[in-house]
């Protein structure tokens, strides 16, 4: 991966034009941020602080955020749609710097989450809680509008795309619930219906999978196996309640599995997103079971459907809503959930090229969720 300034392209125009008009009520009117440059190229530059262009927004100083794989996505071409000149980030949590006026439930000074779906509330999709489809909506964050790899971020929808910090709690922890929590447990478990005493399968031991992992016990499962190639992940996801773990570069899995189980698993969670971990997904799920997709996948696949038509299988897929956010909210206020775990570095937003490439050569750095603060 290439991090680089040179040959960056113009910001694409419309909602980031918006955005150059200095800001009033802040003290500064530029701001650091991490711009992508189109596939290959991100670059920290300054850039005009983001201001109120819609009564619905609000302007959030970004406390702590971090790096998805999504981002590395982006940088890679998987996500075309993303243009150059955007701020990239989905994640964070912050204070409320500026509201517009129809925003009636935050105030300055107000400790955030940020979600990564903003939703407009009103939307069809909305009121389904599909809030990822919201038409005004969905990700956009570091998407289609500048992200929170930045000193400020202008949040559209903010009263139904933030939500309130409790007094006293580790902030840090919930960037965790911005995006990667809701996404395994949504996607993953609430998708693949774990139940009570099923055998679960989890293909890929990064962020997501672990979320999925932490969050799949809620449902006491007999049996979790963690499937990797890395080392250090599966003795993390070992920590973290993985009962069976398996390195797939060294043991065959589907033999494995196969061989410790009746006739496989009865959910297989896909949270790699390429060909080869969808292929594990459809040869450990038995009669009746679930394979639930949470990679993001930008190729296509080999479905075997001549072979799992007969099987009564159930194949979800999907991007995350956040509706479970609030849930998740109070199982880490309770102490029974605890996200920080996933954190194994910190940084400077000054550093974030550093921390991009500490985070997108994980297994050689061990690293799971980074944290960078302005």
């Amino acid at each position: 991966m290439k991090l680089a300034a040179e040959n960056l392209t113009a910001p694409a125009k419309g909602i980031k034009e918006l955005e150059k008009t200095p800001v009033t009520g802040l003290v500064k009117s530029t701001m650091k941020a991490l711009v992508y440059g189109g596939p290959g190229k991100i670059d920290l530059q300054e850039v005009p602080v983001p201001t109120i262009q819609k009564p619905t927004d609000a302007i959030i100083k970004i406390l702590k955020t971090t790096i998805c794989g999504t981002d590395l996505g982006i940088i890679k071409g998987k996500v075309p749609t993303v243009q150059a000149g955007t701020t990239l980030g989905h994640e964070g949590v912050g204070v409320v710097e500026e509201v517009g006026a129809a925003v009636r439930n935050f105030k300055k000074g107000d400790h955030v989450i940020i979600s990564c779906i903003t939703s407009d509330g009103t939307c069809e999709y909305c009121k389904k809680q599909m809030y990822a489809h919201c038409e005004d909506g969905g990700w956009i964050l570091g998407h289609l509008i500048n992200g929170t790899q930045a000193e400020y971020v202008r949040i559209p929808h903010a009263s139904n795309s933030l939500h309130p910090i409790p007094p006293g709690a580790d902030e840090e922890a919930l960037v965790m619930l911005s995006d990667i929590l809701p996404t395994g447990y949504e996607i993953g478990v609430l998708n693949g219906k774990v139940r009570p005493g099923d055998t679960v399968a989890i293909i890929g031991s990064g962020p997501i999978g672990l979320s999925a992992l932490l969050t799949a016990q809620f449902y006491s499962p007999s049996k979790i196996y963690m499937v990797d190639m890395d080392n250090n992940r599966l003795a993390t996801a070992k920590k973290f309640g993985a009962g069976f773990i398996i390195n797939s570069e060294t043991e065959d899995v589907v033999k494995r599995i196969m061989t410790d189980t009746k006739d496989g698993v009865d959910v297989a969670i896909e949270a790699v997103g390429v060909p080869a971990t969808f292929d594990l997904c459809q040869g450990i799920v038995r009669p009746g079971g679930h394979i639930a997709v949470v990679g993001v996948h930008g190729h296509s696949v080999d479905f075997q459907l001549q072979k799992l038509w007969i099987q009564n299988i159930t194949l979800t897929t999907g991007l995350v809503s956040t509706n479970t956010t609030p849930m998740l909210l109070k199982t880490v206020s309770s102490g029974k959930l605890e996200p920080g775990k996933l954190i194994t570095h910190h940084f400077k937003l000054e550093n974030i090229l550093e921390a991009y490439k500490v985070f997108g050569n994980a297994s050689a750095e061990k690293a799971l969720k980074v944290i960078i603060e302005p």
